[in-house]
């Protein structure tokens, strides 16, 4: 932190938040709200004698409530800047008749309650979303009685307890009576792998944060009695399972299960009972003090700036990156990376391994000093546009822009497309071109490969992504599927129009097949959802005009799924022959009526 605080090319904000985030890779405008400190930190000088004298004394948050602090107050050891500040709804100064002890205690004169909120404006070429965790509340898990006694702490609340620099000076007490506690249990899983209560999905770092709280409590106390309450221990990182082992010796007892009850007792200790599933018996463990190894959950203004950044979110509610494997720290939209837990559960080691790859991917992006697209783009023709909105409202990106209200042509940001085709695929006006998959280019490959005997053949559109490389990886792997498919890759399923459907059954398909990603895990953020939709409207067009909706299927497909191509294809054999000529003939005398 004192590195970044002096770094000439590093502008920290503290005390801010971003508000807003406008434009695209290389060009983004970001609106920051700094809130005032009340004191100026570039004069203050750390001091600490209005400190002394405030007499609004509050929990302290740093602390999690275990110690005190001021309405002036620094917010942790070696805050940068190096500078108090004041909470404002708690401080009796911002009238001076009140109180203002602080003003007159400071020499510097550093205190100034006509501090007001600022807008801050940064013109910047990428993004790192770096917004850390929060910690899974356990008052709603009655059955630990976080709520209800004094001697069940949370994890973070024990980190506290036994650090050096903290409110006990890094002894062990109990905050019942401030004595060495005897015995010691720790529950793992506290809301982590849970469907009902917390996350479905491991916190990771909640196993080894308990093994080396055990270890630094057997290496100053090494009469105490610990027992770790556990589904099952996950130490799968570099020396983790010898520390694991190590515990283990040094006489910390593992059981597992996790308690069904918690009890107080009249010396305000704690009956434990657990269902031991290693014996399969019933026991019950007296304890001193009980810690709860809490799960890890989303930033709360993950959802927030997910809207601002136009990102994508995975089911448990982290950050979803462009590729698991082949951008894992890219985010679907360009310029913008992950670092940390914003992206997912991880220790301090994955954590500065994943901020290293996105700084070395922004710099990437940067250091020409300009930007390269790609020359799949959309573009608008200006003279059909009728400036109805709808390309704006299905752009996962927000890369076109349009005026309703001034009816002015839609405007595509090219450097923000990232070639979906989505926008050309909605637009009812056929306005909008896609470059290189343009509507010319496909309808031909349609006719071209139902030329011949096309009752024979399967048509399929695919995605670039997904179920096009899932066709591939079922190549390789040497699966049989029919070799009557006959496949059009385009970049998004997004991209399949509806105009390239009945095209494909006036020109005599017996069955359509469109393949993309699953949902979710779409490459150009939500794409997919528009194909749904559109497949939907499509089925009810076909079943109002009396053709069969089963000739249209839709499949999501991954690039890993081989087999399920080769299934699908299989299915997709089964239903054409069950289609008929006279059915396909009486098809296109419907479709050519309408």
């Amino acid at each position: 932190m004192t590195d970044v605080g002096r770094h000439p090319k590093i502008t920290l904000h503290t005390l801010s938040e971003v508000v807003d985030v406008k434009g695209y890779v290389g060009n983004f405008h970001v609106n920051i709200l700094k809130r005032a400190r009340y004191v100026d930190e570039k004069e203050c000088t750390a001091c600490g004698d209005c400190v002394k004298v405030c007499p609004v004394v509050r929990p302290d948050e740093f602390d999690l409530g275990l110690s005190s602090r001021r309405a002036i107050f620094s917010p942790f050891p070696q805050a940068v800047p190096s500078a108090y500040v004041i909470n404002v709804n708690e401080c009796l100064g911002h009238n001076p008749v009140v109180c203002a002890k602080c003003v007159e205690a400071c020499d510097k004169d550093c205190i100034d309650f006509h501090m007001s909120d600022k807008e801050i404006v940064e013109d910047v070429g990428s993004i790192v979303v770096a917004t850390g965790l929060d910690v899974y509340d356990p008052t709603e898990l009655d059955e630990y009685a976080y709520a209800r006694f004094e001697n069940v702490l949370t994890s973070l609340e024990f980190e506290r307890l036994i650090n050096a620099g903290g409110p006990t000076k890094g002894k062990v007490l109990r905050p019942t009576d401030l004595k060495r506690p005897r015995s010691v249990g720790f529950v793992q899983c506290v809301g982590s792998r849970s469907a009902k209560k917390g996350g479905s999905y491991c916190s990771n770092v909640c196993c080894m944060n308990t093994i080396k709280s055990t270890l630094m409590l057997k290496e100053h106390y090494p009469d105490i009695d610990i027992k770790v309450f556990y589904i099952d221990i996950r130490a799968f990182g570099k020396g983790f399972e010898d520390l694991y082992m190590r515990s283990r010796r040094s006489g910390v007892h593992y059981l597992r299960g996790l308690p069904g009850t918690v009890e107080e007792e009249p010396d305000r200790g704690l009956k434990v009972s657990i269902e031991n599933t290693a014996t399969g018996k019933l026991e019950t463990h007296h304890l001193d003090m009980l810690v709860l190894a809490l799960g890890i959950k989303p930033a709360a203004s993950t959802q927030r700036l997910q809207e601002m950044l136009g990102l994508q979110l995975t089911p448990d509610g982290f950050f979803l990156e462009a590729h698991p494997k082949l951008l894992p720290v890219d985010a679907a939209t360009r310029g913008v990376f992950y670092a940390g837990c914003a992206e997912g559960p991880k220790d301090i080691k994955e954590s500065v391994t994943q901020a290293s790859a996105a700084a070395a991917r922004a710099i990437r992006l940067m250091h020409k000093g300009e930007i390269t697209t790609e020359p799949i783009t959309s573009m608008v023709v200006e003279e059909h546009c009728k400036s109805c909105g709808k390309c704006a409202e299905v752009c996962p990106y927000n890369a076109i822009k349009v005026d309703v209200k001034r009816k002015t042509p839609a405007v595509v940001n090219t450097a923000a497309c990232a070639g979906c085709g989505t926008c050309a695929a909605e637009c009812p006006f056929g306005a909008i071109i896609m470059n290189h998959f343009t509507d010319e280019q496909i309808l031909n490959q349609v006719h071209a490969l139902l030329e011949e005997k096309p009752k024979e053949k399967i048509l399929a559109f695919a995605c670039n992504w997904c179920s096009y490389a899932g066709a591939d990886y079922a190549g390789v792997s040497r699966l049989q599927y029919p070799p009557n498919v006959r496949m059009i890759r385009t970049m998004c399923s997004g991209r399949v129009d509806e105009k390239f459907i009945w095209d494909g059954f006036l020109k005599g398909a017996p069955v359509i097949l469109v393949s993309g990603c699953h949902i979710g895990d779409c490459h150009y953020i939500d794409a997919n959802h528009w194909t749904e939709k559109r497949i939907k409207k499509i089925h009810k067009k076909m079943s109002k005009l009396g053709i069969r909706p089963e000739r249209l299927q839709l499949e999501w497909i991954s690039a890993a799924e081989g087999v399920r191509f080769a299934d699908v294809m299989q299915q997709m054999e089964v239903l054409r022959e069950g289609v008929t000529s006279e059915e396909i003939a009486e098809t296109i005398e419907i479709l050519k009526k309408d």
